[in-house]
């Protein structure tokens, strides 16, 4: 029988094993805390399984529900293992799935003192967890979707957010969320914390106007970095500025045998879409095994400024743009215009997606993956 290996179990690599075991492969997930399920272990309001599992639940019961699910199709699912490379593995196909980060205060380059009180969106989200209050006065670092799951983190800590930060002019998540969980923090538009004050405790930070916000936590959230050592280590071409490695419709890497899958290649979707890539990859990974199949070239998405990249995901193609930018958006291959949008306003840090059923042909029936997305404005 074929073995599958799959580094990371969150959403995505607990969907793949399911779907594979499903199919009779014999699977192994190898997950380095100590339990699986990923990120939505952690966040504990609804918004998990719409597109994935058809019904709406928390993260906790997201997460379970993936692991019961692999369990009981007898996935081998082994948790505290951390692959630190790929030589260390031995198996018929390797499913990357590693996920994603959030860069913390240090890769930012924010000045000033190093005190207690300043967290990204996921180290917070575990600190209340386990402690419960963690302050009184927070800043969040950032607008889009997880900045506004921060501040419900906050709320539900006993801690008031008293600012929201963004360089851009805007927020960049859905109004609706911005209503429901902000609708009375002020939202800082075209400003950028520089500095954080507070020798052993965070007492306040510095904007780039020279203001200043008294707080005692910071909460840096989203400017999402894949987890990529291991797609590094191996030598695969990556993307620039996703810091994500190169993949086709299939995502196949570069390296025969060898996929991958989630947010490591598009930082970063929501669980559901994440889960959705496990079982697209699924048949394509039993094609290899049957048939040996493997694209003769792997190449990336060609993308034009303010496109700032572009790959592929189980619905379609996913892409960003660097700056807020009005206009159609054009998909062609080999300058055959495939999709384009209508006109409309685009937003740094969301995801815009290109179904393949809107494509005038499918990725996977094209010839080279000579693709081109831009926009005309």
């Amino acid at each position: 029988m074929s073995e599958v290996v799959i580094i990371g179990g969150g959403p995505s690599g607990l969907s793949a094993a399911i779907e594979l075991r499903r199919r009779g492969v014999r699977v192994t997930v190898l997950e380095r805390e100590r339990e699986a399920g990923g990120i939505p272990r952690q966040l504990p309001h609804l918004g998990f399984g719409i597109r994935d599992r058809h019904r709406i639940t928390t993260g906790p019961r997201y997460a379970a529900g993936l692991v019961r699910a692999a369990e009981r199709a007898g996935v081998d699912l082994r948790t505290g293992e951390t692959v630190t490379s790929l030589d260390e593995v031995q198996a018929d196909a390797i499913i990357l799935a590693t996920g994603v980060r959030e860069r913390p205060r240090s890769a930012r380059l924010v000045a000033g003192d190093r005190p207690a009180g300043v967290f990204t969106t996921g180290a917070l989200q575990r600190f209340t967890a386990q402690h419960g209050r963690i302050g009184g006065r927070a800043v969040v670092v950032g607008a889009e979707h997880v900045s506004y799951s921060a501040v419900l983190a906050l709320r539900h800590a006993g801690c008031q957010t008293v600012a929201i930060t963004t360089p851009f002019d805007h927020h960049q998540t859905y109004r609706t969320l911005a209503w429901a969980t902000a609708r009375t923090v002020p939202l800082h538009t075209n400003a950028t914390v520089v500095e954080v004050i507070g020798r052993t405790r965070v007492e306040a930070v510095v904007l780039d106007d020279g203001s200043s916000i008294d707080c005692d936590i910071v909460v840096f959230t989203g400017d999402w970095v894949p987890d990529h050592e291991l797609a590094r280590s191996a030598g695969l071409p990556m993307l620039d500025v996703a810091k994500a490695p190169v993949i086709s419709d299939g995502f196949h890497t570069e390296r025969p045998g060898l996929f991958a899958i989630g947010n490591l290649v598009h930082p970063a979707e929501t669980a559901d879409v994440c889960g959705l890539d496990g079982r697209h990859v699924a048949p394509v990974v039993l094609d290899w095994l049957a048939l040996g199949r493997w694209p003769l070239t792997v190449t990336p998405i060609e993308v034009r400024p303010p496109i700032a990249w572009a790959t592929h995901e189980a619905r379609g193609i996913t892409l960003r743009v660097s700056e807020p930018v009005h206009g159609r958006i054009r998909l062609t291959h080999s300058g055959e215009v495939q999709w384009i949008s209508d006109a409309a306003d685009w937003l740094p840090n969301r995801s815009i997606t290109i179904r393949r059923d809107a494509m005038k042909i499918t990725p996977r029936a094209f010839d080279d993956q000579r693709l081109l997305v831009d926009v005309l404005r």
